[in-house]
Protein backbone atom coordinates (compact mmCIF):
# COMPACT_ATOMS: atom_id res chain seq x y z
CA UNK A 1 0.00 0.00 0.00
CA UNK A 2 1.18 3.87 -0.35
CA UNK A 3 2.16 5.76 2.28
CA UNK A 4 -0.65 7.34 4.50
CA UNK A 5 -1.20 10.70 4.33
CA UNK A 6 -0.25 10.70 8.35
CA UNK A 7 3.01 10.33 7.63
CA UNK A 8 3.02 6.76 8.36
CA UNK A 9 2.40 3.93 6.68
CA UNK A 10 3.41 -0.35 5.48
CA UNK A 11 4.28 -2.22 2.57
CA UNK A 12 3.94 -5.73 2.14
CA UNK A 13 6.74 -7.45 0.35
CA UNK A 14 6.39 -10.08 -2.29
CA UNK A 15 7.56 -12.54 0.70
CA UNK A 16 4.92 -11.93 2.57
CA UNK A 17 7.02 -9.89 5.41
CA UNK A 18 5.20 -6.56 6.03
CA UNK A 19 7.59 -3.27 7.15
CA UNK A 20 6.62 0.05 8.14
CA UNK A 21 7.83 3.02 7.16
CA UNK A 22 7.33 7.04 7.86
CA UNK A 23 7.56 9.98 5.64
CA UNK A 24 9.47 13.29 6.31
CA UNK A 25 8.92 16.52 4.55
CA UNK A 26 12.38 17.60 5.30
CA UNK A 27 15.56 15.98 6.66
CA UNK A 28 16.38 17.55 9.74
CA UNK A 29 17.01 15.04 13.04
CA UNK A 30 14.04 17.00 14.91
CA UNK A 31 10.50 15.96 13.75
CA UNK A 32 8.33 18.74 11.74
CA UNK A 33 6.23 20.18 13.86
CA UNK A 34 3.26 22.82 13.36
CA UNK A 35 4.18 26.58 14.24
CA UNK A 36 2.32 28.73 16.56
CA UNK A 37 0.93 30.70 13.83
CA UNK A 38 -0.24 27.58 11.94
CA UNK A 39 -1.66 26.49 15.12
CA UNK A 40 -3.61 29.74 15.83
CA UNK A 41 -4.76 30.44 12.39
CA UNK A 42 -6.61 26.46 12.63
CA UNK A 43 -8.00 27.42 16.08
CA UNK A 44 -10.07 30.56 14.50
CA UNK A 45 -11.54 28.18 12.60
CA UNK A 46 -12.90 25.65 15.16
CA UNK A 47 -13.71 28.49 17.38
CA UNK A 48 -15.84 29.56 14.90
CA UNK A 49 -17.51 26.17 14.26
CA UNK A 50 -17.67 25.39 18.42
CA UNK A 51 -18.95 28.55 19.59
CA UNK A 52 -22.72 28.88 20.82
CA UNK A 53 -23.40 32.81 20.34
CA UNK A 54 -26.12 33.71 23.14
CA UNK A 55 -28.55 34.61 20.22
CA UNK A 56 -28.42 31.11 18.83
CA UNK A 57 -28.78 29.89 22.32
CA UNK A 58 -31.66 31.41 22.88
CA UNK A 59 -33.19 29.84 19.41
CA UNK A 60 -32.37 26.67 20.85
CA UNK A 61 -34.23 27.11 24.05
CA UNK A 62 -37.58 27.96 22.28
CA UNK A 63 -37.42 24.79 19.94
CA UNK A 64 -36.49 23.18 23.60
CA UNK A 65 -39.64 24.30 25.24
CA UNK A 66 -41.93 23.74 22.27
CA UNK A 67 -40.21 19.97 22.23
CA UNK A 68 -41.13 19.81 25.83
CA UNK A 69 -44.97 21.02 25.44
CA UNK A 70 -44.95 18.36 22.54
CA UNK A 71 -43.98 15.95 24.74
CA UNK A 72 -46.55 16.32 27.89
CA UNK A 73 -49.56 16.48 25.16
CA UNK A 74 -48.88 13.48 23.35
CA UNK A 75 -47.33 10.05 23.87
CA UNK A 76 -44.26 8.99 22.10
CA UNK A 77 -42.95 11.63 20.82
CA UNK A 78 -38.88 11.97 20.55
CA UNK A 79 -38.37 13.55 23.55
CA UNK A 80 -41.30 11.42 25.41
CA UNK A 81 -42.21 13.55 28.88
CA UNK A 82 -42.45 10.10 30.86
CA UNK A 83 -45.58 10.83 33.82
CA UNK A 84 -43.53 8.96 37.23
CA UNK A 85 -46.87 8.93 39.17
CA UNK A 86 -44.32 10.32 42.23
CA UNK A 87 -46.66 13.32 43.48
CA UNK A 88 -45.46 16.21 45.07
CA UNK A 89 -43.12 17.26 46.85
CA UNK A 90 -41.67 15.46 49.52
CA UNK A 91 -42.44 17.30 53.12
CA UNK A 92 -38.98 17.12 54.90
CA UNK A 93 -40.98 14.91 57.46
CA UNK A 94 -40.88 11.83 56.33
CA UNK A 95 -39.68 9.26 58.77
CA UNK A 96 -39.08 5.83 59.37
CA UNK A 97 -36.91 2.48 57.53
CA UNK A 98 -37.24 2.14 54.28
CA UNK A 99 -35.11 0.44 51.90
CA UNK A 100 -33.67 1.46 48.26
CA UNK A 101 -32.67 -1.01 45.20
CA UNK A 102 -30.35 0.16 42.77
CA UNK A 103 -29.69 -2.26 39.20
CA UNK A 104 -26.85 -0.22 37.67
CA UNK A 105 -24.63 -1.51 35.10
CA UNK A 106 -22.51 -2.71 36.80
CA UNK A 107 -23.60 -3.10 40.29
CA UNK A 108 -26.13 -3.87 42.27
CA UNK A 109 -26.78 -1.69 45.41
CA UNK A 110 -28.63 -1.99 48.31
CA UNK A 111 -29.64 0.94 50.44
CA UNK A 112 -31.08 1.07 54.32
CA UNK A 113 -32.45 4.99 54.68
CA UNK A 114 -33.17 6.08 58.06
CA UNK A 115 -34.99 9.17 57.10
CA UNK A 116 -34.88 11.60 60.44
CA UNK A 117 -37.18 14.29 59.24
CA UNK A 118 -36.10 18.18 58.13
CA UNK A 119 -33.86 17.08 55.43
CA UNK A 120 -31.71 14.52 58.01
CA UNK A 121 -30.88 10.90 57.22
CA UNK A 122 -29.07 8.42 57.39
CA UNK A 123 -27.65 5.34 55.50
CA UNK A 124 -26.17 2.01 55.31
CA UNK A 125 -25.24 0.50 51.73
CA UNK A 126 -23.80 -2.50 50.30
CA UNK A 127 -23.02 -2.96 46.48
CA UNK A 128 -22.99 -6.51 44.67
CA UNK A 129 -21.35 -7.00 41.12
CA UNK A 130 -23.44 -8.34 38.41
CA UNK A 131 -21.17 -10.60 36.11
CA UNK A 132 -21.75 -10.83 32.24
CA UNK A 133 -24.26 -13.98 32.45
CA UNK A 134 -26.50 -12.45 34.82
CA UNK A 135 -26.99 -9.12 32.62
CA UNK A 136 -27.87 -11.77 29.65
CA UNK A 137 -29.35 -14.87 31.53
CA UNK A 138 -33.42 -14.74 31.97
CA UNK A 139 -34.93 -12.03 33.59
CA UNK A 140 -36.95 -13.82 36.49
CA UNK A 141 -33.37 -15.26 37.55
CA UNK A 142 -31.88 -11.67 37.48
CA UNK A 143 -34.50 -10.65 39.66
CA UNK A 144 -33.91 -13.66 42.02
CA UNK A 145 -30.37 -12.68 42.42
CA UNK A 146 -31.98 -8.96 43.39
CA UNK A 147 -33.76 -11.04 46.08
CA UNK A 148 -31.20 -13.26 47.30
CA UNK A 149 -29.08 -9.92 47.87
CA UNK A 150 -31.57 -8.03 49.40
CA UNK A 151 -32.16 -11.36 51.91
CA UNK A 152 -28.43 -11.63 52.59
CA UNK A 153 -28.21 -7.41 53.47
CA UNK A 154 -31.62 -8.11 55.91
CA UNK A 155 -29.74 -10.38 57.73
CA UNK A 156 -26.79 -9.10 58.24
CA UNK A 157 -28.07 -5.61 58.71
CA UNK A 158 -31.34 -5.73 60.77
CA UNK A 159 -31.01 -9.29 61.72
CA UNK A 160 -29.90 -8.49 65.56
CA UNK A 161 -29.36 -5.16 68.10
CA UNK A 162 -31.03 -2.16 67.85
CA UNK A 163 -32.02 -2.10 64.22
CA UNK A 164 -33.80 -5.54 64.38
CA UNK A 165 -36.91 -6.13 62.33
CA UNK A 166 -39.73 -6.45 64.76
CA UNK A 167 -42.30 -9.73 64.02
CA UNK A 168 -45.03 -8.79 61.54
CA UNK A 169 -43.11 -5.54 60.42
CA UNK A 170 -42.68 -4.96 56.53
CA UNK A 171 -40.04 -2.76 54.93
CA UNK A 172 -41.22 -0.26 52.49
CA UNK A 173 -38.79 -0.46 49.00
CA UNK A 174 -38.09 1.43 46.80
CA UNK A 175 -36.52 -0.06 43.31
CA UNK A 176 -34.53 2.48 41.18
CA UNK A 177 -34.76 0.86 37.89
CA UNK A 178 -33.52 3.16 35.58
CA UNK A 179 -34.36 1.52 31.96
CA UNK A 180 -37.18 3.18 29.88
CA UNK A 181 -40.13 1.92 31.10
CA UNK A 182 -43.82 2.47 30.60
CA UNK A 183 -45.89 3.39 34.13
CA UNK A 184 -49.68 3.65 34.96
CA UNK A 185 -48.78 3.64 38.61
CA UNK A 186 -45.90 3.75 40.76
CA UNK A 187 -45.62 0.62 41.44
CA UNK A 188 -46.20 -1.20 38.14
CA UNK A 189 -43.86 -0.74 35.06
CA UNK A 190 -43.31 -2.51 31.53
CA UNK A 191 -40.02 -2.80 30.26
CA UNK A 192 -39.83 -0.81 26.66
CA UNK A 193 -36.08 -2.15 26.42
CA UNK A 194 -33.17 -2.66 28.26
CA UNK A 195 -30.10 -0.39 28.01
CA UNK A 196 -26.73 -0.14 29.58
CA UNK A 197 -25.39 -3.33 28.50
CA UNK A 198 -28.17 -5.36 29.49
CA UNK A 199 -30.04 -7.93 27.45
CA UNK A 200 -31.89 -10.62 30.27
CA UNK A 201 -34.50 -12.41 28.60
CA UNK A 202 -37.91 -12.87 28.88
CA UNK A 203 -38.28 -8.97 30.26
CA UNK A 204 -38.85 -6.99 27.82
CA UNK A 205 -42.82 -5.94 27.09
CA UNK A 206 -43.12 -7.45 31.24
CA UNK A 207 -44.39 -5.65 34.23
CA UNK A 208 -40.97 -5.70 35.78
CA UNK A 209 -42.24 -4.70 39.12
CA UNK A 210 -44.48 -8.22 39.17
CA UNK A 211 -41.32 -10.21 38.21
CA UNK A 212 -39.44 -8.54 41.17
CA UNK A 213 -42.20 -8.97 43.63
CA UNK A 214 -42.80 -12.50 42.40
CA UNK A 215 -38.53 -13.29 43.27
CA UNK A 216 -39.85 -11.40 46.90
CA UNK A 217 -42.53 -13.90 47.89
CA UNK A 218 -39.50 -16.94 46.66
CA UNK A 219 -37.17 -15.80 49.24
CA UNK A 220 -40.28 -14.83 51.73
CA UNK A 221 -39.29 -11.37 52.34
CA UNK A 222 -40.84 -9.00 54.95
CA UNK A 223 -40.76 -6.03 51.96
CA UNK A 224 -43.00 -4.56 49.83
CA UNK A 225 -42.28 -2.87 46.37
CA UNK A 226 -43.79 0.73 47.12
CA UNK A 227 -41.94 2.37 44.33
CA UNK A 228 -40.58 1.44 40.94
CA UNK A 229 -38.50 4.92 39.89
CA UNK A 230 -35.57 6.30 37.46
CA UNK A 231 -32.33 7.77 39.02
CA UNK A 232 -33.34 10.97 37.72
CA UNK A 233 -36.83 11.36 39.81
CA UNK A 234 -34.79 10.09 42.46
CA UNK A 235 -32.16 13.07 42.01
CA UNK A 236 -34.71 15.30 41.92
CA UNK A 237 -36.84 14.17 45.29
CA UNK A 238 -33.95 13.92 47.07
CA UNK A 239 -32.34 16.88 46.28
CA UNK A 240 -35.71 19.17 46.97
CA UNK A 241 -35.82 16.97 50.66
CA UNK A 242 -32.38 18.51 51.58
CA UNK A 243 -33.25 21.90 50.00
CA UNK A 244 -36.54 22.93 49.31
CA UNK A 245 -35.46 25.67 46.82
CA UNK A 246 -34.86 22.31 44.29
CA UNK A 247 -37.31 22.64 41.73
CA UNK A 248 -35.29 20.44 38.74
CA UNK A 249 -32.72 17.74 38.50
CA UNK A 250 -30.21 17.22 35.59
CA UNK A 251 -27.61 14.50 35.33
CA UNK A 252 -24.94 15.07 32.90
CA UNK A 253 -22.72 12.11 33.08
CA UNK A 254 -22.10 9.55 30.22
CA UNK A 255 -25.61 9.91 29.98
CA UNK A 256 -27.81 12.89 30.17
CA UNK A 257 -31.62 13.54 31.45
CA UNK A 258 -33.63 16.06 33.28
CA UNK A 259 -36.50 15.57 36.22
CA UNK A 260 -38.85 18.51 37.58
CA UNK A 261 -42.36 18.41 39.03
CA UNK A 262 -45.48 19.47 36.15
CA UNK A 263 -48.63 20.17 37.34
CA UNK A 264 -51.02 17.26 36.39
CA UNK A 265 -53.49 19.83 34.49
CA UNK A 266 -50.97 20.78 32.01
CA UNK A 267 -50.13 17.49 30.68
CA UNK A 268 -52.91 16.75 28.32
CA UNK A 269 -52.11 13.08 27.10
CA UNK A 270 -52.95 11.21 30.92
CA UNK A 271 -56.10 12.94 30.93
CA UNK A 272 -58.07 10.06 30.63
CA UNK A 273 -56.70 8.55 34.13
CA UNK A 274 -59.09 10.79 35.77
CA UNK A 275 -56.19 12.44 37.88
CA UNK A 276 -56.33 15.60 40.14
CA UNK A 277 -55.62 18.08 38.22
CA UNK A 278 -54.89 20.29 40.93
CA UNK A 279 -52.11 17.60 41.83
CA UNK A 280 -48.46 17.65 40.90
CA UNK A 281 -46.53 15.14 39.34
CA UNK A 282 -42.56 14.78 38.44
CA UNK A 283 -41.69 13.96 34.91
CA UNK A 284 -38.96 12.11 33.77
CA UNK A 285 -38.03 13.85 30.44
CA UNK A 286 -35.37 11.56 28.80
CA UNK A 287 -33.96 14.91 26.99
CA UNK A 288 -30.83 13.37 25.57
CA UNK A 289 -33.29 12.78 22.31
CA UNK A 290 -33.90 16.20 21.62
CA UNK A 291 -33.61 16.97 18.05
CA UNK A 292 -33.29 13.24 17.45
CA UNK A 293 -33.63 12.57 13.51
CA UNK A 294 -34.86 15.60 11.82
CA UNK A 295 -31.21 17.88 13.17
CA UNK A 296 -32.96 21.20 12.91
CA UNK A 297 -32.12 23.36 16.06
CA UNK A 298 -28.57 22.04 17.68
CA UNK A 299 -25.36 23.59 15.64
CA UNK A 300 -23.74 20.25 14.73
CA UNK A 301 -20.38 20.09 13.55
CA UNK A 302 -19.08 17.71 10.83
CA UNK A 303 -17.41 15.99 13.56
CA UNK A 304 -20.48 15.48 15.19
CA UNK A 305 -22.24 13.68 12.44
CA UNK A 306 -19.76 11.60 12.38
CA UNK A 307 -19.78 10.82 15.64
CA UNK A 308 -23.93 10.07 15.18
CA UNK A 309 -23.23 7.90 11.72
CA UNK A 310 -20.93 5.53 13.15
CA UNK A 311 -22.88 5.41 16.90
CA UNK A 312 -24.52 1.94 17.26
CA UNK A 313 -28.09 4.50 17.39
CA UNK A 314 -27.66 6.76 14.12
CA UNK A 315 -30.32 9.09 14.18
CA UNK A 316 -31.11 8.91 17.73
CA UNK A 317 -29.95 10.94 21.30
CA UNK A 318 -28.98 14.16 19.50
CA UNK A 319 -28.48 16.73 22.31
CA UNK A 320 -27.09 14.26 24.27
CA UNK A 321 -23.82 13.21 21.87
CA UNK A 322 -23.09 16.66 21.67
CA UNK A 323 -22.74 17.06 25.65
CA UNK A 324 -22.03 13.40 26.95
CA UNK A 325 -18.83 12.68 28.54
CA UNK A 326 -18.83 9.09 26.41
CA UNK A 327 -18.52 11.81 22.70
CA UNK A 328 -16.71 14.55 24.00
CA UNK A 329 -12.94 12.88 23.61
CA UNK A 330 -14.20 11.60 20.50
CA UNK A 331 -15.16 14.70 18.77
CA UNK A 332 -11.72 16.37 20.28
CA UNK A 333 -10.21 12.95 18.28
CA UNK A 334 -11.91 13.00 15.03
CA UNK A 335 -10.88 16.88 14.97
CA UNK A 336 -6.93 15.84 15.53
CA UNK A 337 -7.31 13.37 12.80
CA UNK A 338 -8.32 16.06 10.29
CA UNK A 339 -5.43 17.64 11.15
CA UNK A 340 -3.33 14.87 10.69
CA UNK A 341 -4.68 13.93 7.22
CA UNK A 342 -4.24 17.70 6.09
CA UNK A 343 -0.65 17.39 7.16
CA UNK A 344 -0.70 19.40 10.07
CA UNK A 345 0.40 17.62 13.17
CA UNK A 346 2.77 14.50 13.97
CA UNK A 347 4.40 14.83 10.45
CA UNK A 348 7.15 11.31 10.50
CA UNK A 349 5.22 10.34 13.55
CA UNK A 350 3.23 7.13 13.55
CA UNK A 351 -0.32 8.06 14.44
CA UNK A 352 -1.97 4.58 14.19
CA UNK A 353 -2.56 4.53 17.96
CA UNK A 354 -4.75 7.87 17.92
CA UNK A 355 -6.34 6.47 14.85
CA UNK A 356 -8.77 3.79 16.73
CA UNK A 357 -12.15 5.27 17.98
CA UNK A 358 -12.94 6.82 21.31
CA UNK A 359 -9.85 5.79 22.38
CA UNK A 360 -9.12 9.89 23.32
CA UNK A 361 -11.08 9.77 26.92
CA UNK A 362 -13.19 12.97 27.62
CA UNK A 363 -11.54 13.12 31.20
CA UNK A 364 -8.04 13.60 28.70
CA UNK A 365 -10.27 16.98 28.63
CA UNK A 366 -10.49 17.30 31.65
CA UNK A 367 -7.05 16.86 32.72
CA UNK A 368 -5.72 19.11 29.79
CA UNK A 369 -7.86 22.17 31.01
CA UNK A 370 -6.87 21.50 34.30
CA UNK A 371 -2.75 21.24 33.50
CA UNK A 372 -0.91 24.17 35.91
CA UNK A 373 2.24 24.22 34.55
CA UNK A 374 3.57 26.60 31.73
CA UNK A 375 4.76 23.71 29.85
CA UNK A 376 1.41 22.17 30.20
CA UNK A 377 3.50 18.62 31.20
CA UNK A 378 0.12 16.92 31.44
CA UNK A 379 -0.39 17.25 27.93
CA UNK A 380 3.01 15.90 27.37
CA UNK A 381 2.33 13.00 29.46
CA UNK A 382 -1.31 12.22 27.52
CA UNK A 383 0.36 12.29 24.56
CA UNK A 384 3.77 10.29 24.84
CA UNK A 385 1.99 7.81 27.03
CA UNK A 386 -1.45 7.08 25.79
CA UNK A 387 -0.09 7.45 21.76
CA UNK A 388 3.70 7.70 21.76
CA UNK A 389 3.59 10.86 20.52
CA UNK A 390 5.70 14.38 20.54
CA UNK A 391 4.48 17.28 20.71
CA UNK A 392 5.71 21.13 20.60
CA UNK A 393 4.71 24.10 23.60
CA UNK A 394 2.43 25.43 20.81
CA UNK A 395 0.44 22.19 19.69
CA UNK A 396 0.00 21.61 23.33
CA UNK A 397 -1.86 24.86 23.58
CA UNK A 398 -3.94 24.48 20.46
CA UNK A 399 -4.90 21.09 22.45
CA UNK A 400 -5.60 22.58 25.18
CA UNK A 401 -7.86 25.33 23.70
CA UNK A 402 -9.46 22.98 21.65
CA UNK A 403 -10.97 20.82 24.59
CA UNK A 404 -11.48 24.32 26.33
CA UNK A 405 -13.78 24.50 22.99
CA UNK A 406 -15.36 20.94 23.22
CA UNK A 407 -15.76 21.39 26.85
CA UNK A 408 -17.67 24.80 26.72
CA UNK A 409 -20.20 24.13 24.26
CA UNK A 410 -21.63 20.90 25.87
CA UNK A 411 -21.51 23.01 29.34
CA UNK A 412 -23.99 26.00 27.53
CA UNK A 413 -26.13 23.52 25.46
CA UNK A 414 -26.51 22.17 29.05
CA UNK A 415 -27.73 25.22 29.62
CA UNK A 416 -30.24 25.50 27.04
CA UNK A 417 -31.73 22.44 28.50
CA UNK A 418 -32.13 23.55 31.69
CA UNK A 419 -33.30 27.42 30.79
CA UNK A 420 -35.97 25.54 28.83
CA UNK A 421 -37.41 24.00 31.83
CA UNK A 422 -37.01 27.29 33.64
CA UNK A 423 -38.98 29.14 30.79
CA UNK A 424 -41.82 26.57 30.87
CA UNK A 425 -42.51 26.75 34.49
CA UNK A 426 -41.72 29.86 34.98
CA UNK A 427 -39.07 30.19 37.89
CA UNK A 428 -36.93 32.90 36.25
CA UNK A 429 -38.28 35.94 38.61
CA UNK A 430 -38.53 33.94 41.63
CA UNK A 431 -35.26 32.03 40.80
CA UNK A 432 -34.83 28.20 41.98
CA UNK A 433 -31.54 25.34 42.22
CA UNK A 434 -31.03 22.88 40.10
CA UNK A 435 -29.83 19.71 41.63
CA UNK A 436 -27.01 18.33 39.42
CA UNK A 437 -25.24 14.86 39.40
CA UNK A 438 -23.09 13.07 36.53
CA UNK A 439 -18.98 12.74 36.15
CA UNK A 440 -19.06 15.64 33.70
CA UNK A 441 -20.85 17.78 36.45
CA UNK A 442 -19.11 16.46 38.98
CA UNK A 443 -15.58 16.30 37.97
CA UNK A 444 -15.02 18.44 34.50
CA UNK A 445 -13.07 21.54 35.69
CA UNK A 446 -15.33 24.85 35.13
CA UNK A 447 -18.35 22.64 33.98
CA UNK A 448 -20.74 24.40 36.76
CA UNK A 449 -19.06 27.98 35.97
CA UNK A 450 -19.72 27.43 31.89
CA UNK A 451 -23.31 26.60 32.53
CA UNK A 452 -24.45 29.60 34.55
CA UNK A 453 -22.17 32.06 32.58
CA UNK A 454 -24.81 30.29 29.66
CA UNK A 455 -27.96 30.96 31.56
CA UNK A 456 -27.17 34.59 32.05
CA UNK A 457 -26.21 34.46 28.52
CA UNK A 458 -29.69 33.24 27.99
CA UNK A 459 -31.38 35.61 30.69
CA UNK A 460 -29.15 38.27 31.27
CA UNK A 461 -28.64 39.31 34.88
CA UNK A 462 -32.10 37.26 36.16
CA UNK A 463 -30.29 34.09 34.98
CA UNK A 464 -28.18 34.55 38.14
CA UNK A 465 -31.48 33.48 40.10
CA UNK A 466 -30.85 29.62 38.70
CA UNK A 467 -28.10 28.33 40.80
CA UNK A 468 -26.90 24.62 40.32
CA UNK A 469 -25.45 22.32 42.98
CA UNK A 470 -24.47 19.16 43.68
CA UNK A 471 -27.52 16.85 43.85
CA UNK A 472 -28.45 14.53 46.67
CA UNK A 473 -27.95 10.06 45.82
CA UNK A 474 -30.95 9.70 43.48
CA UNK A 475 -31.22 6.27 43.04
CA UNK A 476 -30.54 5.36 47.06
CA UNK A 477 -31.77 8.21 49.24
CA UNK A 478 -34.12 9.65 46.80
CA UNK A 479 -35.54 6.36 46.09
CA UNK A 480 -35.79 5.28 49.82
CA UNK A 481 -38.22 8.74 50.19
CA UNK A 482 -40.56 8.14 47.34
CA UNK A 483 -41.19 5.00 49.24
CA UNK A 484 -41.89 6.77 51.87
CA UNK A 485 -44.15 9.13 50.32
CA UNK A 486 -46.01 6.78 48.42
CA UNK A 487 -46.94 4.55 51.61
CA UNK A 488 -47.98 7.69 53.29
CA UNK A 489 -50.05 8.47 50.12
CA UNK A 490 -51.12 5.06 50.48
CA UNK A 491 -52.07 5.48 54.26
CA UNK A 492 -54.13 8.19 53.59
CA UNK A 493 -55.97 6.61 50.61
CA UNK A 494 -54.79 8.59 48.12
CA UNK A 495 -52.72 5.70 46.32
CA UNK A 496 -53.82 5.72 42.41
CA UNK A 497 -55.73 2.45 40.99
CA UNK A 498 -55.79 2.55 37.05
Amino acid sequence: MPASRRGSGSVTLLTGQTIAIHTRTQDEEDLPHATKKTMADHLRKYESLFTLTPQRMRMIVEAFTETLELGLNKPNQIVPMIPTFVFGWPTGQEKGDFLALDLGGTNLRVCLVTLQGEGKFEITQTKYRLTEDQKQDDGQKLFDFCAECLNTFVETNMGEGEGQLKPGQCLPLGFTFSYPCSQERIDHGELIRWTKGFGAGNTEGRDVAAMFKKSLEKFQLPIQLTALINDTTGTLIASHYVNPRTKIAVIFGTGCNAAYMEHVKDVPKIENLGIDPAAEMAINCEWGAFDSFEHEHLPRTKYDTIVDDTSNKPGEQAFEKLISGRYLGEILRLVLCELIDEGVLFLGQNTYKLERPYIFDTAFLSLMESDPTDELLMVIGIFTHFFALETTLAERQFFRALAKLIGRRAARLSACGIAAIVSKMGYLEEGCSVGADGSLYNKYPGFADRVHEGLQDIFGDKGRNIITHHAEDGSGVGSAIIAAMTKNRKDAGLYLHV
